[in-house]
């Protein structure tokens, strides 16, 4: 008998051991999660650190304190005709100052070609606008703050290219939530949503990044989705890298598409997240993408803004 027993403790031995070296996947609140074997043999709490994805704050704050950092950066603006061509773009140096609750932004080089701006020296264009609202500030603003506490932002009193801008900031700072607003869009956006888990694919990995031991969350839309299941979709895919230790984000990459005919937009965002003494910062952001209201027509545009030369009074 010692030989059977001896090849069934083998059997289970290695079938435990193979076991850890396959992707496990796991019922987890209605979703469907796939747990890389690393994350599995570090004993990873899969619920609570679905929780902390959900409730993620560091990403909306590395922007937030864009307020009250002094920074250079290397601003590259670029839009493009029907056929891919660049029709017109803003290549520009600038410098940010800030100290006492107000901030001001310092051109120190700029080369435009093309239509980008309007007799009054306003961007001709959406992407323009959204990134002039994002890292510009021509006048001096005061009452500036890194306070998350606006983190639920709200389009109450915008209305316009106002509130078409605050509604893409939503979905560029805090993806899965609800968007207010956007015509036939509803809840499509909250991918942690129950009722929306059978419309993704998530994951959980630990990889090096840059250095750093990271958490790496990723959901995709699952393959083969009907063309009525493709249509409650706004969050193609995103991934996310967290720091292992702390869990805030160090980089994120995501794709969204919305087509509701006067409402559309395709849009591919890439951001690394630095950190400068305490102060988390967006170091690199990259934007492709084409957007277009029923009144206002289509427009494609990138951009990409380069962080520097931090520090703080």
């Amino acid at each position: 008998m010692k030989p059977l027993v001896l090849s069934l403790l083998f059997f289970c031995l290695s079938s435990a051991l193979f076991a850890q070296d396959r992707d496990t996947l796991v019922s987890m609140g209605g979703k469907q999660v796939t747990l890389t074997p690393v994350v599995i043999r570090k004993g990873t709490n899969v619920p609570g650190f679905i929780k902390r994805v959900e409730e993620d704050s560091t990403f909306y704050k590395a922007f937030k304190n864009l307020r009250v950092l002094n920074y250079s950066a290397t601003n590259d603006v670029r839009m493009f005709d029907k056929k891919g061509r660049v029709k017109s773009s803003l290549f520009s140096k600038t410098k940010q100052w800030a100290a006492n609750g107000c901030r001001v932004t310092q051109v120190l080089e700029e080369k435009v070609t093309g239509d980008y701006y309007d007799e009054n020296l306003n961007p001709n264009y959406y992407t323009g606008e959204l990134y002039a609202s994002l890292f510009f500030s021509r006048d001096t603003l005061c009452g500036q703050t890194n306070v998350i506490s606006d983190i639920q932002r709200s389009i109450k009193g915008k209305r316009g290219l106002d509130k078409r801008k605050e509604q893409l900031k939503m979905l560029f700072f805090n993806p899965g939530k609800d968007i207010p607003g956007i015509p036939l869009m509803g809840n499509k956006v909250q991918v942690f949503d129950d009722k929306h888990s059978d419309l993704y694919d998530f994951s959980v990995d630990i990889q090096e990044y840059k250095g750093k031991t990271a958490y790496v969350f990723t959901l995709k839309i699952k393959e083969g989705l009907s063309v009525f299941k493709r249509d409650d979709v706004v969050i193609d895919e995103m991934t996310t890298w967290f720091d292992y230790s702390s869990f805030e984000v160090m980089e994120r990459d995501y794709k969204m598409t919305y087509n509701a005919g006067v409402y559309r937009f395709d849009v591919t965002m890439h951001v690394e997240i630095d950190k400068f003494g305490e102060f988390l910062y967006p170091k690199l952001i990259r934007y492709d993408g084409s957007w277009g209201v029923l009144v206002k027509g289509s427009e494609r545009g990138l951009f990409t803004a380069t962080l520097y030369g931090l520090s703080v009074k």
